[in-house]
């Protein structure tokens, strides 16, 4: 097969959707595969590396799309990008469709075969290829939270940890999936007192094994967030519906019972974001301001990190992509059932239902 890896064009995202220790492996399996000029500069890895591993290098992203057979990468396409995808191309990177209609609407017309890495699932029915960049996420909302309550950047002027005499900062975590965990361990790690949140008492009687101490646990509820938005310093948004919007847990009145210069962090932008106040920002932009509160919804976080969450992401999606490369997209889903929840669109046709539920369109289930 002909594997493509473009350079990633969104704002502040310098990730690449391969390294070359995987092009080598792509390689050695006996594909071709064409990176783009200057397309692992940012996660520190060098075109010359990239030929040393079997690559060949192309100068721009519309050669590289215009002889891809599948296209490896790590965001959605972009408006720009639109106009380059293909009837019958295989794009496998994050699409997060639900929250991005442009987008949806556009990939039906191109008629690509579109794999979203958020929705495929593993034996256990987890989300393998979001798990890396949620670990890293959940990790980094803390410490992004914890620079935007410092003074100079707008904040209340809070140390997260406190010091001996003086009480540490409240940290409200919304979900405790992988994001919110992660989240939670990050602040708590830093000293904050922490509360986590979650609808599943299971989750909860798991993370209360588990957390340090000065992590507490609470049945997500509109009155519960409500009583600790008042005294909470930071809150991480990171509630997920795989493959769907996610729910608005902060309502925008909510917004108003926290004081000014609190922060919110909204990890769950990329699925329409869980506080209803949210839009999507920017590394270079990412704040605004709702009522005296600092509210950050950055929608590629780690890119942020892009050395360290290059290496997690290939770690977790080259075997997929061996897969679909060595037996074709087909017959790589028909083999392997959560592989093929992460085909969301083939042929113009929304085949994952929560995309379809999300916009009111057309359902067409992948065996058809």
């Amino acid at each position: 097969m002909i594997i493509g890896i473009p350079k990633e064009i969104k704002n502040n995202e310098n990730r690449v959707g391969a390294t070359p220790a995987g092009v080598k492996e792509l390689v050695g399996h006996g594909h071709t595969v064409y990176v783009q000029h200057t397309a692992g500069e940012g996660s520190g890895f060098a075109d010359a590396e990239y030929e040393a591993a079997g690559a060949k290098i192309l100068p721009t992203i519309e050669d590289v799309y215009g002889i891809a057979e599948m296209i490896i990468k790590v965001k959605e396409p972009i408006e720009p990008e639109y106009a380059l995808v293909r009837k019958g191309q295989v794009l496998f990177t994050y699409f997060h469709f639900a929250s991005d209609l442009p987008l949806t609407e556009a990939m039906m017309k191109s008629e690509a075969i579109c794999i979203a890495y958020e929705t495929v699932r593993d034996r256990n029915g987890s989300l393998p290829l979001l798990i890396p960049m949620s670990e890293v996420a959940g990790r980094m909302s803390v410490q992004e939270g914890a620079r935007f309550l410092e003074k100079p950047q707008g904040g209340r002027g809070v140390l997260l940890g406190g010091v001996p005499g003086v009480t540490p900062a409240k940290v409200l975590v919304l979900g405790a999936g992988v994001v919110g965990r992660n989240a939670a361990l990050m602040a708590a790690g830093l000293g904050a007192d922490v509360t986590i949140c979650d609808i599943s008492l299971p989750t909860l009687r798991h993370c209360a094994e588990m957390m340090p101490k000065n992590v507490k646990t609470l049945y997500s509820s509109r009155h519960n967030i409500e009583e600790q938005l008042p005294t909470t310093d930071l809150v991480i948004g990171s509630v997920l519906i795989p493959g769907a919007k996610a729910p608005h847990l902060v309502t925008k009145e909510m917004v108003g019972l926290m004081r000014p210069g609190s922060v919110m962090v909204d990890v769950a932008i990329d699925q329409g974001g869980c506080f209803e106040t949210s839009h999507p920002t920017t590394h270079s932009e990412p704040t605004f301001v709702v009522d005296g509160v600092i509210q950050y919804a950055v929608a590629n976080i780690p890119g942020a990190v892009p050395y360290t969450s290059t290496l997690a992401l290939t770690n977790a999606t080259l075997p997929y992509a061996l897969r679909l490369a060595d037996m074709g997209w087909r017959e790589a889903c028909k083999k392997d059932s959560g592989l093929a929840d992460g085909v969301n669109m083939v042929d113009g046709h929304i085949t994952f239902k929560a995309v379809a539920e999300a916009f009111d369109l057309p359902y067409t289930p992948l065996e058809l």
